[in-house]
């Protein structure tokens, strides 16, 4: 039987995440690699250190729930890197075909248009933008459709100027994907986009080394956009049903504020806008 290689290096990854002070075990003074020990972690979630050492290795493919639940509170993941973990450990691993590039619903497209007056878009699960409409664009143009968001972000240097805390985006946007794509690891698309940002983001390659998992939610980004200046913009990530994993992404600002009047400057700098 194929090892299952990808739970095997979650564990690993958050393993060494956690400190021994986190879990009230000694340290006896500085370790040669950072994290706890294999045995450590066995003894936490109270099974042998043999076993530990296959489930590491991929070799078990079948750890019960009780023992994924155990090494979640030894690894002290959250509940979304729980439910990561129990998906990562499910008996069948095969290969996923990427799907053939999905289209927008016309009714989303219409949706859209209706949307003008707020920057909008539609990205699938491996932050392809499939379509926007042009205050998104305005914005930035890392949302044009046929851009892909994350790639866009970590390799365009105008992104980094444009995110007042660019590092903490980019550590959520490669959180998100990784809670996107779930138990997909053997997907060919998302292990090229995966590849590239790799070989290419020092940063990125950090980031995705962790293994953190944080489903995309709705929050509050300051924005210095080159044209009308400081934006202080929620977004709203909305999952669209009956598709594979598209979200619908909306900026707003407060309504009476500084920076919904920067959104409407910026509206008036479309082309037919008076």
């Amino acid at each position: 039987m194929a090892k299952n290689s990808a739970f095997g290096e979650y564990l690993q990854a958050r393993r060494k995440l956690v400190r021994p002070e986190d879990v009230e075990l000694p340290s006896y003074g500085r370790r040669r690699v950072p994290g706890l020990r294999r045995e450590e972690v066995a003894g936490l979630a109270g099974i042998s250190v043999d076993y530990y050492v296959r489930l590491e290795q991929g070799k078990d493919h079948h750890p019960s729930p009780q023992v994924l639940d155990a090494l979640a509170r030894a690894l002290r993941l959250d509940p979304p890197s729980t439910v990561h973990l129990h998906r990562l450990a499910q008996p069948v691993l095969q290969a996923v075909a990427s799907p053939a590039p999905a289209g927008v619903a016309e009714g989303l497209s219409y949706l859209l248009v209706t949307l003008a007056h707020v920057p909008a878009f539609v990205q699938d699960r491996y932050m392809n933008v499939l379509a926007a409409n042009p205050l998104a664009v305005a914005l930035s143009p890392r949302n044009e459709p046929g851009t892909n968001v994350l790639r866009a972000a970590f390799l365009d240097p105008a992104e980094r100027e444009l995110y007042e805390d660019w590092e903490h985006v980019m550590e959520d946007a490669t959180a998100g994907l990784r809670a996107a794509v779930g138990e997909r690891i053997n997907d060919p698309q998302l292990e090229a986009l995966v590849i590239e940002l790799s070989e290419r983001s020092t940063y990125f390659r950090q980031l995705w080394g962790r293994h953190d998992v944080r489903p995309k939610v709705a929050g509050k980004r300051l924005l210095h956009h080159p044209v009308v200046g400081e934006l202080e913009l929620f977004h709203e990530k909305l999952a669209v049903t009956g598709t594979d994993g598209q979200l619908l992404v909306i900026h707003h600002a407060e309504p009476g504020s500084a920076s919904e009047r920067a959104l409407e400057r910026l509206a008036r700098t479309l082309p037919g806008t008076a």
